[in-house]
């Protein structure tokens, strides 16, 4: 409503209900003044009129976007993604060609599935590509995230100059020797702030995509991610664990896995080539 001289146009009014226009025109006759109508235009009171006006703009986004990169995880998928739903983040399982029954597991769960050629950087990256959240959280298709892992990234990311983070490392092996090396694990990761993948590896969408997403390595993707990462912010390793399967260490040996892994994270922190550490890593 425009005047072109102050006039009290806004009392004796019925507020709230559908006679305020033809009250006010009422009104402003009595008071000798001419009234003349614009076009009708639309406006916005509920959210069916925002729908009706841009129905783009009331498509909720997700806060987190859970990437799940799977090949042949039948046995795991459907439990993971449910202990992953929350109301505040879309799930989005990449698969790469599974033969077992992976992709129906997963829409079992309430998984998006999305295909993609086979590896785990071109599943992930595919993955980002496709998500709609704020934050990626990558996640592998065995690994189980604590019951408020919303709450604990939501936190770590009120500091601004955290980029990415992850949850403290744990198997679901009762192995006295495990034990030790999750402690010790958890300690290097505090320490050099290099986590590793299976611990749940949280960044935010604008950092990603600012370093052009996981480096196409042969090996290791997630350490050399996480070292790009560093070079622009905070890494935080958050107190809750993330418990990821121990079947390599079952297949391989306590021992033997563990070797391997701490190998790869060295050569990471050393800068060693992927390729290198690839065929260190078959042979």
């Amino acid at each position: 409503m425009g005047l072109n001289r102050p006039v009290n146009l806004f009392q004796e009014l019925n507020w709230g209900s559908g006679a305020v226009l033809e009250q006010t025109i009422s009104l402003a006759k009595r008071k000798n003044l001419k009234v003349h109508r614009l076009e009708t235009l639309t406006d916005i009171d509920t959210v069916e009129d925002l729908t009706r006006w841009r129905p783009e703009e009331v498509v909720r986004k997700p806060y987190l976007s859970i990437i799940i990169p799977a090949l042949n995880e039948g046995p795991n998928i459907k439990t993971t993604t449910q202990r992953a739903y929350h109301e505040d983040a879309e799930i989005i399982v990449i698969d790469g060609g599974s033969i077992d029954n992976t992709v129906t597991q997963a829409i079992d769960a309430g998984a998006r599935v999305e295909k993609s050629l086979r590896g785990r950087v071109l599943q992930q990256n595919r993955g980002a590509m496709l998500a709609l959240g704020k934050v990626f959280l990558f996640l592998h298709g065995d690994t189980h995230l604590p019951s408020n892992y919303m709450t604990h990234i939501f936190e770590a990311l009120m500091d601004p100059e955290t980029v990415a983070g992850a949850f403290r490392f744990k198997t679901d092996l009762d192995h006295p020797l495990l034990k030790i090396i999750e402690g010790l694990t958890n300690f290097r990761s505090q320490i050099l702030k290099i986590p590793y993948g299976d611990q749940g590896l949280f960044v935010r969408r604008s950092a990603f995509q600012t370093i052009g997403g996981f480096p196409e390595v042969s090996l290791a993707e997630d350490l050399f991610l996480v070292r790009m990462l560093s070079k622009r912010g905070r890494i935080r390793i958050l107190p809750a664990k993330a418990i990821t399967s121990g079947r390599r260490w079952r297949e391989l040996g306590v021992l033997r896995t563990t070797l391997i892994n701490q190998v790869i994270v060295a050569g990471c922190y050393l800068r060693i080539p992927s390729r290198v550490l690839a065929r260190l890593y078959r042979t």
